[in-house]
This record gives structure tokens, sequence and C-alpha cells, in this order.
């Protein structure tokens, strides 16, 4: 299922918000429901079940993401153009839903529940194609190195998010971002340039 109704739309905003708030485990349908003001059975008739719903809500956030980069991968742009903007869509799309997206690797990681993950590791590999095609294309204009894992190149663009965000006191103290927008702003300039900067030395260094 990856086409869904306006009310399956606002179900799953109202669930998103609640299981980045909560946790997984700390909301339940009745939460859920109670959030969207709707009644539980409508919640199991769109969904079956809290596992569903979390299937659905992965679902409807990696489809968007695999959307803009297919777009970026047919924009008239040099490879490292390309690079740059597929950065920016990753690092704008997980910022946006970063609670959502540490549940999601959470539950990945720890196997609690019995979630079909299916879906999710396919548009995985789907951007990871577009994304080698784009290094591809880099190569064959002599632009990037031949020798370029490129499976470590999204991990290594998240991880370096990720260790930010999950070791957010430490850079607040270090770059004084008095406000939640200063950290914000933070991530989108000069974190972001980073990675980007970190990503193309890694394309062109020749070893």
């Amino acid at each position: 299922m990856t086409d869904f109704n306006d009310k399956q739309i606002e179900i799953l905003l109202v669930a998103e918000k609640l299981f980045s708030e909560h946790g997984f485990d700390g909301t339940s349908i009745r939460d859920i429901a109670k959030e969207a003001n709707i009644n539980i059975a409508m919640i199991s008739y769109y969904f079956g079940s809290k596992e569903k719903l979390l299937e659905a809500l992965i679902i409807n956030r990696i489809s968007g993401l695999q959307l803009q980069i297919e777009n970026l991968h047919k924009e008239n742009l040099s490879p490292f153009e390309k690079i740059d903007k597929l950065i920016e869509l990753y690092i704008t799309q997980i910022n946006k839903n970063c609670g959502m997206y540490q549940i999601i690797h959470f539950e990945i990681t720890s196997k609690k529940r019995d979630i079909n993950y299916e879906a999710f590791n396919e548009v995985k590999k789907y951007n990871l194609q577009i994304l080698k095609n784009i290094i591809e294309e880099g190569q064959t204009k002599g632009l990037f190195s031949k020798n370029v894992n490129i499976a470590l190149i999204p991990p290594t663009i998240m991880g370096t998010y990720f260790h930010f965000q999950m070791t957010k006191p430490f850079y607040v103290d270090l770059f004084n971002l008095k406000t939640s927008e200063d950290f914000d702003n933070y991530i989108h300039n000069d974190l972001t340039k980073h990675i980007q900067q970190t990503i193309k030395a890694l394309l062109v260094y020749e070893n």
C-alpha cells in the first residue's frame, strides 16, 4: 500500500507526532484515536494494528524522499551539484522527521516486533541505485575516483547527522547555539556544508 487517502494521512500524521513524542511502546491505538478525534475501529479498519500503522507510516515517509531523489536525478546538473542537492535532501528530510527516523531505526535494530520492512529496504536500495548512477556519471566524466564504496556513502551522511543530534547538548554549548532555531540553522547551513565537503572529498580521493 503506497497510496493513502486524506483520512489515512491524517491518522498517520497524528501517529507520527505521538510516536516521536512518546515512543512506539509509549503510544497506544487509543491515544492515536483520541488525538485524531476518531474511533479505534477506524484505525483497525484502515491499518489493522499498531505495527501495520508503523509500516504504513514508514512507506508514507520514504516514498516522498524517493520521488524527490528521482526528480533530482533527471535534473540538468553536474554530478557535483547532484551530490550536493542529494545530501541536502537527505539532511532536510531526516531533520524534519528526526524523531520518526530514530524510532524506525530502533525498531529495525531491536527486532522486538514482527514488522515488515521490505518496502523500506526496497526504497533504500532504489535510492542507493540513484546515488550509484550519479557517482558513475561523475566517474565516466573523470570527476570522481573509480575506487568509491558507494554503499557506505548514505551511512556516512546519516551517521554524521545522527551523532550531531544525539550529542546535541555538547554542540549547543560548543557553538553557542542559544535556541532551537539556532540549532536547526546550524544543521541546514554549517553541518550540511561540512557533510557535502566530506562526501565530495571521498569521491575525488584516489587511493
